[in-house]
């Protein structure tokens, strides 16, 4: 463990992950495991990415909205999961302090704008549902560019006063942290300061981009839901529900796993929960949302189809070209 001494206190120069060093027989296991969705979700997620820039049918904000989510996902695993690799294979469990910070700035910035990029996607759907003839006049290239602009920037701030925050805190009482990557809740409990500003700061930001949020999810689906009871076809309201469904899903998925995270009490008994839950939403997650959008999309997948069997090769040849 690397000291440097100022102050009368020692600093610390590196931190240590130790989230899954208690299990070393299933190191193998876990390795292959986190690899194969790791892999699974950069195939998954640049396919999307892919097939909406490369293909005219997807220049709408629908398919724009979700290309973001697959980039901010894309990112957001590569932040997490090749250090976690690093340890389970080579045992590097070791990582800088400007590491750390890094870290923790990219897996804020992106999470908080994955949180209210899904706020924008359900308003998305709400303009669709509920006001289907002024659609393509409110939800324009501009108006969805200064979306998407928007929850990129509230990220990136947001991330930027809570790393900082974080980090003007000393670290000297131990440099061990009990979870597999860069986290508020563990660097706080090894700071050897007081943490009570910081907490009340995470408590304030994080509820200033989680409850926004959810409020307009929950009033936008609400909306939508009366909407489509009042459709009289049955295959109208289908078509309707099927757009929403995969969107819900995702937002299901993430928003129970986040608030579990930060909601459980601060115990070592639920350590191995919290780690488990955190896995999900940073590495899972980010392979199962592009599994969500293209399941129950049916021009996604036969675009996947397509793309799969080579039908693709004159638009590299184009690109290239």
């Amino acid at each position: 463990m690397e000291f440097s001494e100022g102050n009368n206190q020692s600093l610390v120069n590196e931190f240590v992950l130790i989230g899954f060093s208690k299990r070393p027989d299933l190191c193998v296991f876990l390795c292959l495991l986190f690899l194969s969705i790791y892999l699974t979700s950069l195939l998954g997620n640049s396919g999307i990415i892919f097939i909406v820039l490369s293909n005219i049918q997807f220049h709408t904000p629908m398919y724009f909205f979700i290309s973001n989510l697959s980039f901010i996902d894309l990112v957001y695993s590569s932040d997490i999961v090749p250090k976690m690799l690093a340890g389970l294979i080579f045992d590097q469990r070791s990582i800088s302090y400007v590491g750390c910070a890094i870290q923790l700035f990219v897996f804020c910035a992106l999470g908080s704008t994955e949180c209210i990029l899904f706020a924008v996607m359900a308003y998305d759907r709400y303009v669709a549902i509920c006001n289907p003839l002024n659609y393509n006049l409110i939800m324009e290239k501009r108006t969805c560019l200064g979306l998407v602009s928007g929850t990129y920037t509230v990220g990136i701030l947001h991330s930027i006063i809570e790393t900082c925050f974080t980090f003007h805190l000393s670290f000297c009482a131990s440099n061990v942290l009990y979870h597999f990557a860069c986290d508020f809740p563990p660097l706080l409990s090894i700071s050897c300061t007081d943490t009570t500003i910081n907490e009340i700061v995470l408590f304030i930001f994080s509820s200033s981009v989680t409850v926004p949020s959810i409020a307009l999810i929950l009033m936008s689906y609400v909306s939508i839901s009366i909407a489509i009871q009042r459709i009289t076809a049955k295959e109208g309201r289908q078509k309707a529900f099927s757009t929403c469904a995969s969107h819900i899903t995702a937002v299901t998925l993430l928003y129970t796993t986040v608030l579990y995270v930060y909601l459980s009490p601060k115990s070592s008994s639920s350590r191995d929960n919290v780690n488990m839950a955190t896995v999900f939403y940073t590495v899972v997650l980010p392979m199962l949302n592009p599994m969500i959008y293209s399941l129950r999309n049916k021009d996604i997948k036969t675009a996947l189809k397509a793309l799969s069997q080579g039908k693709c090769y004159h638009i590299l040849l184009r690109w290239g070209g």
